[in-house]
């Protein structure tokens, strides 16, 4: 439905670059094939307003549909935090129609949230540094401080229920961070290992206590941290094996 700017095999700091140039010239990221809406006829379609970055704006999509006379409704699916995430599941799920018997699976991903927190109850809680872009660094907002907070750790330089911002290596490494946690957007996990790798090749890192104490782990970052589904419960769990190993295990 939708194509960008950005060219397919772009480096992060080649995405960041054509990213600000666009914003500063006004330039739009995403274009809708408003031919193809018209032809699928749908009669719900899911938008976002999280972020312009990563998807055409809800307000867009409203528009074309007024303009062009489709009959189908737009629903614009915009969590802030981990409890909003399931919240909006739910109301998801019943704008797509379905019945409360269905919903319950969303009860299935509360329980798992809650077997991880009695899992890493009592145990000390690492300082956690999260990056989701590395050039340059950006430090975790929206519902990822929450996923932290239920795998037992503590998130630094981060925003809870925020917009991700970036920083500097600087920062970064006078966080005091014990675990570093690299998940990049719209990455997958052999992506995020290699720039793991780059990383680790800061100079400015050399002290960070995570990297002293050989405590850095790459993440999914497409599947585990910056999609609002339910594989963000996947991404909990990941989280809590690598804070507190075998502490699920334990629970059991």
């Amino acid at each position: 439905m939708t194509d960008t700017i950005v060219p397919a095999g772009a480096s992060p700091g080649e995405i960041d670059a054509i990213i600000r140039q666009a914003m500063a010239a006004g330039t739009e990221l995403y274009h809708l094939d408003r031919e193809l809406l018209v032809s699928l006829a749908p009669d719900l379609i899911v938008s976002q307003d999280l972020c312009r970055v990563c998807a055409l704006p809800s307000g867009d999509v409203e528009a074309a549909v007024a303009e062009l006379g489709c009959g189908g409704s737009v629903h614009s699916y915009d969590p802030m935090t981990l409890p909003a995430v399931l919240d909006e599941m739910v109301a998801l799920g019943r704008a797509a129609g379905a019945t409360e018997d269905q919903l319950v699976r969303v009860d299935a991903l509360r329980q798992r949230l809650d077997s991880v927190r009695r899992a890493v109850a009592g145990r000390p809680r690492p300082r956690v540094l999260l990056l989701e872009w590395i050039d340059p660094p950006f430090t975790a907002g929206h519902w990822i401080p929450d996923q932290i907070a239920v795998a037992g750790g503590e998130a630094v330089l981060a925003h809870p229920g925020g917009r991700s911002s970036a920083t500097s290596w600087e920062t970064v490494a006078t966080s005091g961070a014990e675990v570093l946690l690299v998940a990049p957007c719209g990455f997958g996990i052999e992506a995020a290992e290699a720039q793991l790798r780059a990383v680790l090749e800061r100079p400015e890192l050399a002290q960070l206590p995570a990297v002293r104490n050989g405590r850095v782990h790459a993440i999914d970052g497409d599947s585990y941290v910056v999609r609002p589904g339910p594989r963000l419960v996947d991404g909990v769990e990941a989280m809590a094996d690598l804070l507190h190993p075998g502490a699920r295990r334990a629970s059991r």
